[in-house]
């Protein structure tokens, strides 16, 4: 008995105005789904990304207060390599990132502040496609946007951010995961790709303390690989895959 082949990913929704990244460090965003984020942009849409980190644990050969620095500017460069001007940060500890109440309210915060029809995170479930296990600050970060995109539309929930003047909003459409190993939507990567490369060799400093190979024969392979993964899925062309969540 051979397995069923798997169903074709659907086209992400695309009657939406205001979009809202939501993830744990500095590159997750350009590992995952940057290539969708800069053909969305170049269509008019909106896009802001918010970070529980600044990433501070990431690099062994950097202690935290230089790392955080550093690659604090690189999410900002590589936000603005693909059209995105809005990038906050929660300060939150990286590396051990906790699931709970302060987390959800923070992130309901932020889908307040910004409103958004369409949220993003990366990858909550505990493995990626090829069975790697994933990181807890991954996990926790991607199952408290599930939870907050819903907690920031109920009035009861949090009412201390009514009072600081972040009202309700129960706008959230969709929550799409990039990464997940059991995606069902895709964006086709080819119009994004290259702005993808850019945004990704933009955390030079990272990537030249995880790997020998030159910068951007890497960001170039590497996106290259993962946009390729799903193209049998997406009429054989390059995709950002997601996993996504009606509301």
């Amino acid at each position: 008995m051979t397995d069923s082949p798997l169903p074709p990913l659907r086209p992400m929704p695309d009657d939406w105005q205001r979009a809202l990244a939501v993830v744990a460090h500095p590159d997750d965003l350009e590992y995952g789904c940057s290539a969708a984020v800069a053909s969305w942009v170049a269509d008019g849409r909106q896009v802001a990304y918010v970070l529980a980190t600044r990433g501070e644990a990431g690099i062994d050969s950097l202690a935290p207060e230089r790392a955080r620095s550093l690659r604090e500017a690189e999410q900002r460069a590589a936000a603005a390599a693909v059209g995105v001007s809005t990038v906050e940060f929660l300060d939150h500890q990286d590396g051990v990132i906790e699931y709970g109440v302060p987390l959800r309210r923070d992130i309901a915060a932020a889908v307040r502040r910004h409103r958004p029809e369409l949220v993003i995170t990366l990858n909550h479930r505990d493995t990626w496609a090829h069975g790697a296990w994933n990181t807890p600050d991954h996990v926790a970060v991607g199952r408290a946007v599930l939870d907050a995109s819903a907690d920031a539309g109920n009035r009861w929930i949090f009412p201390e951010l009514t009072e600081q003047g972040l009202l309700p909003w129960n706008g959230v459409r969709w929550v799409a995961v990039a990464n997940s190993p059991a995606p069902t939507h895709a964006v086709s990567a080819e119009p994004g790709f290259e702005q993808g490369v850019l945004s990704l060799l933009r955390h030079r400093t990272y990537i030249e303390a995880l790997t020998e190979e030159d910068p951007e024969t890497y960001a170039r392979r590497f996106l290259a690989d993962s946009t390729s993964a799903h193209g049998s899925r997406f009429d054989g062309r390059r995709a950002v895959a997601f996993e996504l969540f009606s509301r």
